[in-house]
């Protein structure tokens, strides 16, 4: 019995083994079969994106390019197309600008127009141009300025360096230069000062009425009004500001200007720069001498107020900042403080302070005509309506010499 039970045990054993090794190997054939499986979609993902890469690499290499030099391009392509980009805006805003300044001449022009007709003034010939059949270029304007009160000094200019009638105009077309009397109103509008003027330019015609009160005092304002309508009135090279105390060789300033005419913002005068007074009563007093440091010292360099040019893109800044433009008491330093901080030329000729005879009668024999002559104690001509001829006939370059200039 005992044997038996012991000889069963062995026999169970032996089955049991066979199926646990059957079991097995079912089970590593399942394995293989299932890890097998597994593994084939990633190996493939793999070699997918392996060739994908490869491709781009290919391609690359093909164009003449790599990954690393590709880089570079991109990192070196930002910066120009950033400049690129800033250069668009820059040009924009420039263009933007230069529109508004046109709107802004248009805008003076036809309130010059109006001005002029509501003081019953005729328009100006250039001006009727100019809204008919667009601006013509002149080579300057020259504006006079006068007062109420001088009557004698237009009338002594007239028959001396200022042509009338026929030849101003023909000086006009053939050599492109404008001359006017540059005069505001009264204090009383319509009064009859205003109205002698109205009378005086029916007459001749050489008037440039400005939207401005007169005054001794108020003179920078006039010059600032004055060259905010004549751009706006008349596209000149130079606009030139003169009183109506100087003589004035209109070809020799023509040919003088002419020499200057493809420089960009150029200021021509005789330069100076004279004492700034904070004393009192005393003429050429200046209010702010506090802003021009200590006492005794002097003005930054100007041109005298005789007789002075600027280019069209100086006269074309100060009419479209005129309203932010400081006025000092003194004009000429006024202008000249409007142009401290720009990149402008300043050009000293001495030519355009000449004193009156034997001075530029002496100059003028040596072939070395002035432009203008007056006399630095009178800060003009002393007595110019009588004297004026005797310094047109000792120191006039001649009417042929008008004429026949060239610029």
């Amino acid at each position: 019995m005992s044997w038996k039970s012991r000889g069963d045990k062995p026999s169970g054993t032996i089955i049991s083994k066979k199926w646990t090794l059957f079991l097995c190997l079912g089970s590593f054939c399942a394995g293989m079969l299932f890890t097998s499986r597994m593994w084939d979609v990633p190996e493939t993902t793999d070699i997918t994106r392996t060739t994908s890469v490869e491709t781009e690499k290919l391609k690359l290499v093909s164009e003449g390019c790599s990954p690393k030099s590709l880089l570079q391009k991109e990192v070196k392509r930002d910066p120009k197309d950033i400049y690129g980009e800033v250069f668009k805006t820059h040009n924009a805003i420039q263009t933007l600008d230069k529109t508004i300044s046109n709107l802004e001449m248009e805008l003076a022009a036809a309130r010059a127009a109006q001005e002029s007709i509501r003081s019953g003034a005729p328009l100006s010939d250039n001006l009727k141009k100019t809204e008919s059949s667009g601006r013509r270029k002149y080579l300057m304007v020259v504006g006079i300025n006068t007062a109420f009160s001088s009557r004698k000094r237009r009338d002594s200019v007239r028959a001396t360096w200022m042509p009338q009638g026929d030849k101003r105009k023909k000086l006009e077309e053939e050599k492109g230069i404008i001359i006017r009397f540059v005069i505001g109103h009264s204090a009383t509008s319509g009064g009859i000062l205003d109205r002698a003027i109205e009378a005086e330019d029916k007459k001749h015609g050489d008037f440039l009425r400005l939207d401005h009160v007169e005054g001794y005092l108020e003179l920078s304002g006039k010059t600032k009004i004055y060259f905010a309508s004549a751009v706006a009135m008349w596209d000149a090279d130079f606009y030139v500001k003169v009183d109506d105390d100087v003589h004035v060789n209109i070809g020799t300033l023509g040919e003088t200007l002419n020499r200057h005419r493809l420089k960009p913002r150029v200021y021509i005068g005789c330069m100076k720069s004279g004492p700034v007074l904070s004393q009192k009563g005393v003429r050429y007093h200046e209010p702010e001498h506090w802003k021009f440091g200590e006492a005794g010292n002097k003005y930054f360099r100007h041109a005298t107020g005789q007789l002075y040019a600027i280019s069209n893109d100086l006269a074309t800044y100060v009419a479209i900042n005129q309203h932010v433009l400081h006025k000092y008491a003194n004009e000429d330093v006024s202008l000249g403080s409007w142009f401290i901080g720009l990149d402008v030329e300043h050009i000293d000729d001495r030519r355009l302070c000449c004193g009156t005879p034997p001075d530029c009668e002496w100059k003028a024999q040596a072939g070395n005509i002035c432009v203008a002559s007056f006399d630095w104690t009178c800060s003009g001509i002393c007595r110019s309506a009588d004297r004026i001829k005797e310094v047109h006939r000792r120191c006039g370059e001649g009417e042929n010499a008008l004429w026949s200039a060239s610029f």
